[in-house]
């Protein structure tokens, strides 16, 4: 047992040290190591799924890193949200206030602003990394967005929006990141209270991950430290929704199979 032990141990630090030096010709990679693999701004780079990099092998490796499940997975999960998120919207007659409290850049949330008339949608994205929001603001400025905006916030200690209670709560790759349980279910329950009547809280979850073991042990998160995360049934993510009060809850499962979108009304 101490040998294997002793093994693993060796074969991560192999790891850490390959992906920290050839790695970074990897534009993906250099963002990690920048912001942190869990980083909004890493998202952004995630969801654009352009290979970047240095000298050619660069462009590579980063091909190689984006076409990682993990990845390929939070790709999908975003088409999910966007397509709930439609559907939410259409069913408002193409009018809703959405305030998303972990958004990074906001990259998905632009696309839907870019979809509808001008100012049929208010957008508000929050976040404790300024840099994606910074960034966020630039690529919605670039696009010539009008209703979207762009505000630092904890997720887990959200103020009601200044201008009037929002019709869509959206949580997407936050709950994962969170190990203990009590504070998702105190954060679903919170949410609930900024909702406008008839709202609709919509969040994600990652039921599994065949990589959990090798990003604990290679990859930092955006606070330095290793990137731990927890798995968890889609089961207990709907029934933190009903304790909170949501009478209406379902959820929808991305292509890959590693994350749900939840929806909680009522």
């Amino acid at each position: 047992m101490t040998r294997t032990k002793g093994l693993k141990k060796a074969q991560w630090a192999a790891m850490r040290l390959l992906l920290g030096t050839v790695g970074r010709l990897s534009e993906g990679v250099r963002i990690g190591y920048r912001h942190g693999f869990d980083s909004g701004s890493m998202l952004d780079h995630v969801y654009v799924n352009k290979a970047q990099g240095s000298l050619g092998i660069g462009r590579v490796i980063d091909r190689c890193y984006l076409n990682a499940v993990g990845w390929r997975a939070i790709r999908a999960r975003r088409e999910l949200l966007k397509d709930v998120l439609r559907k939410e919207i259409a069913e408002r007659g193409g009018r809703a206030t959405v305030l998303d409290v972990a958004s990074g850049p906001g990259r998905y949330l632009q696309d839907l602003v870019a979809e509808h008339p001008a100012g049929a949608l208010r957008v508000e994205c929050r976040d404790l990394d300024r840099a994606g929001l910074s960034q966020g603001e630039r690529q919605a400025a670039q696009r010539g967005l009008v209703g979207i905006t762009f505000a630092h916030g904890d997720a887990l200690a959200p103020q009601p929006p200044a201008d009037g209670a929002p019709d869509v709560i959206v949580v997407s790759g936050l709950y994962e990141l969170l190990l203990e349980d009590d504070a998702i279910a105190a954060s679903v329950e919170r949410l609930r209270g900024l909702l406008a009547p008839g709202g609709v809280l919509v969040f994600t979850t990652q039921t599994r991950h065949p990589q959990l073991e090798f990003i604990a042990n290679v990859l930092p998160n955006r606070e330095g430290v290793p990137w731990v995360m927890k798995c968890r049934p889609v089961e207990q993510a709907e029934r933190w929704a009903r304790d909170a009060g949501f009478a209406e809850v379902a959820s929808r499962r991305e292509s890959v199979g590693l994350f749900t979108v939840t929806t909680a009304r009522g």
